[in-house]
């Protein structure tokens, strides 16, 4: 499954980069990319246990960039 989500208040480019790093590493993610020009973060995981992999990312995002804001619809 792949789902694109919008950031909000993601200050930088640098952040962006770790952000993707950590999701890249986290288990059952097979791509990431996170997109500071468009303020977007896209996810592509395994369909069983995606819910879980998009929580465990957007706590990923949290240790590298607490103010920004992750819209989960």
């Amino acid at each position: 499954m792949k789902k694109t989500f919008k950031l909000i208040d993601l200050d930088c480019a640098n952040c962006a980069a770790k952000m993707e790093n950590a999701i890249k590493k986290i288990d059952g993610v097979t791509a990431a990319s996170v997109s500071f020009m468009s303020q977007k973060m896209t996810i592509e995981a395994d369909d069983a246990r995606f819910d879980e992999i998009v929580k465990e990312a957007v706590k990923v995002c949290k240790k590298v960039e607490p103010d920004c804001e992750i819209v989960l619809k």
